[in-house]
This record gives structure tokens, C-alpha cells and sequence, in this order.
């Protein structure tokens, strides 16, 4: 019985004490766009950038802090990118200029 209290004990402390692990958002890309224009996340959550398009992208960020590029991107694939600077990030696909999209990233 004794043993129970501390095991219920020990995990009442731990289940008070988790830390809140960084999110995770999934963005499209089809038809020469992305699935959203502008998201908000916090500092250290993760984008994956899923192709669902019949065409090459090339996801990229040259926004200071989260500067990335994931280059050629074939149909069907998938890269997660992880944004660790508070700002704005604007997100281009390098071969379609049209496409654009601004990840706000909070505290």
C-alpha cells in the first residue's frame, strides 16, 4: 500500500510539472497555392509542408531568424520546418512567385 501512495504521489508531480511540447501545423500546397495565407504560432513549433499539388515547389524563408529552404519539393512529399525567432516569417515557393504565405511567430 505504501508503495502505491508513492507511485500515485510520483505521478501526480510529473503530471503537474509536464512541459507543454511545440505544436505542430500542416500547411498544403495544390494548385499553386497554400492552404492558408497567414497562420500564428508560438516560438519552436513546427510547419510540415505537405505537396498535395501535380507540381514541383520550393518551399523557402528568408526572413531573419528563420531563413530555410527546403528545395525541390516532388508531388506527394512532405518536409516539416521548425520556426525558432519571434516575428514574421513570409514563406514563397521559389518557382511559383504567386505563391506567399506569413507564419506570425509568438512567444
Amino acid at each position: 500500500m505504501k508503495h502505491m501512495v508513492a507511485i500515485c504521489a510520483l505521478a501526480a508531480f510529473l503530471l503537474g510539472n509536464i512541459v507543454a511540447l511545440a505544436a505542430a501545423k500542416t500547411i498544403l500546397q495544390k494548385g499553386k497555392v497554400f492552404s492558408e495565407t497567414e497562420v500564428v504560432i508560438a516560438k519552436g513549433d513546427t510547419i510540415t509542408f505537405v505537396n498535395n499539388d501535380t507540381v514541383t515547389h520550393n518551399v523557402m524563408s528568408k526572413s531573419p531568424g528563420n531563413e530555410f529552404n527546403i528545395g525541390a519539393q516532388p508531388p506527394g512529399t512532405s518536409a516539416p520546418v521548425t520556426f525558432d525567432a519571434i516575428g514574421t516569417a513570409t514563406i514563397i515557393c521559389a518557382i511559383h512567385p504567386q505563391m506567399r504565405m506569413n507564419v506570425q511567430i509568438k512567444n
